[in-house]
This record gives structure tokens, C-alpha cells and sequence, in this order.
């Protein structure tokens, strides 16, 4: 009988809401400083899936839950030939919930966010580009370099951290829920959006911060929300700019886990007119300070495992969960303008640089997300964007290249 386990808190809403709105596919990318090779690739994929099993997973329809089964299913790595963050999940059809590409020097990582989130997606591409990198150059690239700090047991990467954390706490004040200003504009259409990267130095970017005295992630979601707001007419001010911000929980809740383990935080503005960047600096600071904790994590995370917990659904048959939580999804969308994800940076043997140029991530999205990870020097800033209009990418670039950052930026429509 194949192992199998259940779908962990954060994961059991993605199966209900995934569509050709929103795929919930998430590309994470290596580019390359040489051509791949794509038998190669396919040798580094067979290596890597024996060391991170849990990938070859299905998703399988229980009566009251969806689960992942172990399957035996070879992944197969293409060359690119569909469009970024297409839907890979396809109901009811055994398949694997993850796809390798490649295209020139880029190869591609695309996973549908119920078999992992971004911190396990990125250990999965390091381990592929690591093995794909020593068998491309065994004589310089020894076994030896490949120790990898990722050397957790089997069952610590499969252990689920929501249970694992989750205490019963009654009498926690719920979080407060707030309709944020929701963006307008003509869109792309079904499975449409575009993407706009900005390549810049870690350097370059962190003076700037630092000059303020904030983190680059604090800095650069002031610079977001004030690119929204350029947007805003007087009338729309009356509701508050959003962001949604994805938390790693590994760094607050010790886990090794490559499933999902997130949660997140909402950072909100209001404007009244002619605010200046540093008034949102200042707020946003603070509010990172007073959110970004232990205990104010913890509190959300037990909210939403309650509602797991709860006698009543657990026993409601999944068909009936699934329409209750694409309901729920919809009115959880009010409550953000849009998301910024960072990813950190990418931790790889310095034996590996001289091969490697960048690594950037974007997501499929109804709304506007902004990723961002670095390599080395290099830091990327992916817009994805159902909208046709860019200004507020256009907004947010001009803002650090008036700060006499030099940002290189590449624009594509996928459609």
C-alpha cells in the first residue's frame, strides 16, 4: 500500500481554489552562465528526487480531506513549451504536482503550492542545480563540495509543523479584519499576466536601507505601498493599501520540514494625501517590529488550525468544504491590495558561482505580487500582474533608480 499522509493547514485551501484564475504554480528559476543540457538535467532530476522523495508525490480525493500519496511516477524534464506557472494540478488525474524546463541557460522549477512552499521549493532547485552542476563538471566540482547544510532525516523534512505547534489557547483576541483598497483597471485575462524583472546590486539597495536604518524587506514594501498609492484617486484613499507578506515559520518555530510552513502578516497604510516616503517608512517599521513576532505568528496559526479542529467540519464531506472555502478565499482577497514575497537569499557552495548568474521566483496571481531573492550581488524583483496597466511597477523602479540605483529590467506578456 503507497505511504501517504494529509494536506497540512496551510496546503487544504489551494485544491479548492486553484483554476484558471489563479493556478497557485510558482516558477522558481536558475539562470546559467552556459546553454543547458538537457540529458543532463534529467540525470541531476533523478538524483535530486532520490534525495527529496516527498516531491513524488499525487494529489489524491479522501471523503473529508484531500492527501498526498507516494507515487512512483518518473518526473520527466522538457524543454519549455507552455506558459509560465500554467496549472499542473488537474483534478482527479494522478500526476505529478511539479514540473522541470529549461530554455537556453534558465532552468525552470514549477510547483503547485500544495506539495510545498517557497523555502522548500528553493531547497528543491539547489539540490537539482547542485547535482546538474557536478555532473556538468566533475573534474572541478568534487563530490565533496556538495555537503549540504540540508541534512535532515526523512521524517524531519515530511513532519508537519502546524500540528507539531499547535496549542489550544482559549480567550486569544482574533485578528482585526479590514477591507483594503482593491485595485481597478483592465485586465489580461484568464491564465494572462505579464512579468516585469528588475536585476539590481544587494549593495547598492542595502546602503539604502541601511541609511535609514530598516531591513531591505521593510524598505522596499514602504516603496510598494507608495507605488500603489501614485495610483489612488482622493475617493480611494478612504481604504487602507494592503500588503500581504508570506513568513518563513522555520525561523520562528525550529523545523526542517519541506512542506508548507508558512504563514504571513497584512502591512497596511492609509494615506491622507501627501504622505512622504518616510512617514511610511516610520509605520511600516513599527509595524514589522510589533507583528513580525513569536507570539503574534503563533496566535494566527492557532486561529486557523481551530478552524480545522472544528467537530463540525471535520466531519462535513469534502465537496461541501471545498465550496465553503473558495467562499472563504474570496472575501480573504478584500482584506489585501496585493503581495510581496521574499524569498532571501540563495545559499549555494561559493564553488558553484562561477557557473551561476542569477536566481529569481515569480507566482501565478489575480492581483499584483512582487517576489524578491538574491545571489551573490545579484538581487531580482519579479512583478507578476494580471493588469495590462504597469504603473506601478513603472512607479516602484523609478523610485530606486531615483535613488541612483542602477536596475536592469526585462518585460514579458504571457498570454
Amino acid at each position: 500500500m503507497a505511504k501517504w499522509r494529509r494536506l497540512e493547514n496551510a496546503a487544504k485551501i489551494f485544491p479548492a481554489t486553484s483554476g484558471k484564475r489563479d493556478s497557485r504554480v510558482f516558477r522558481f528559476s536558475c539562470e546559467l552562465k552556459e546553454t543547458v543540457k538537457g540529458e543532463v538535467l534529467q540525470e541531476a532530476l533523478d538524483r535530486a528526487i532520490k534525495e527529496m522523495p516527498l516531491f513524488q508525490s499525487v494529489l489524491r480525493r479522501g471523503i473529508f480531506w484531500f492527501y498526498l500519496e507516494n507515487s512512483d511516477i518518473r518526473p520527466i524534464v522538457v524543454e519549455e513549451n507552455r506558459l509560465p506557472c500554467s496549472s499542473i494540478y488537474i483534478r482527479d488525474k494522478r500526476t505529478l504536482l511539479f514540473e522541470v524546463s529549461y530554455f537556453k541557460k534558465r532552468i525552470n522549477f514549477e510547483v503547485f503550492h500544495v506539495l510545498t512552499d517557497g523555502t522548500g521549493a528553493m531547497l528543491f532547485l539547489k539540490c537539482l542545480v547542485s547535482h546538474y552542476l557536478t555532473l556538468c563538471y566533475p573534474n572541478v566540482l568534487k563530490d565533496k563540495m556538495l555537503i549540504s547544510s540540508y541534512d535532515a532525516t526523512e521524517e524531519e523534512k515530511e513532519d508537519d509543523g502546524f500540528q507539531k505547534y499547535y496549542q489550544m489557547i482559549k480567550g486569544k483576541k482574533r485578528l482585526e479584519k479590514i477591507h483594503a483598497y482593491q485595485l481597478t483597471g483592465v485586465k489580461n485575462g484568464e491564465e494572462k499576466f505579464q512579468i516585469i524583472e528588475g536585476v539590481l546590486s544587494v549593495k547598492s539597495l542595502l546602503e539604502k536601507a541601511r541609511e535609514q536604518n530598516v531591513t531591505m524587506t521593510v524598505y522596499l514594501t514602504a516603496v510598494f505601498l507608495c507605488a500603489i498609492h501614485k495610483e489612488m484617486s482622493k475617493r480611494q484613499e478612504r481604504k487602507p493599501v494592503v500588503l500581504m507578506i508570506p513568513v518563513n515559520l522555520r525561523k520562528y518555530f525550529p523545523s526542517e520540514s519541506c512542506r508548507n510552513f508558512f504563514g504571513w502578516i497584512d502591512v497596511g497604510y492609509r494615506f491622507h494625501g501627501e504622505d512622504s516616503f518616510e512617514d511610511v517608512l516610520k509605520e511600516v517599521k513599527e509595524f514589522f517590529k510589533k507583528e513580525l513576532t513569536k507570539e503574534g505568528l503563533s496566535m494566527r496559526m492557532n486561529d486557523l488550525i481551530s478552524l480545522e479542529e472544528n467537530p463540525f467540519l471535520r466531519v462535513t464531506p469534502l465537496g461541501i468544504k471545498n465550496i465553503f472555502m473558495a467562499a472563504a478565499n474570496r472575501i480573504s482577497e478584500r482584506r489585501e491590495t496585493a503581495v510581496f514575497s521574499n524569498m532571501g537569499a540563495v545559499n549555494l557552495p561559493e564553488e558553484f558561482a562561477p557557473y551561476i548568474r542569477l536566481f529569481d521566483v515569480f507566482i501565478s496571481t489575480p492581483k499584483i505580487e512582487l517576489c524578491m531573492c538574491s545571489y551573490h550581488d545579484n538581487l531580482v524583483l519579479s512583478f507578476s500582474s494580471c493588469l495590462k496597466s504597469t504603473n506601478i511597477e513603472r512607479n516602484f523602479f523609478r523610485h530606486l533608480t531615483g535613488l541612483g540605483i542602477e536596475v536592469e529590467i526585462s518585460t514579458k506578456l504571457y498570454e
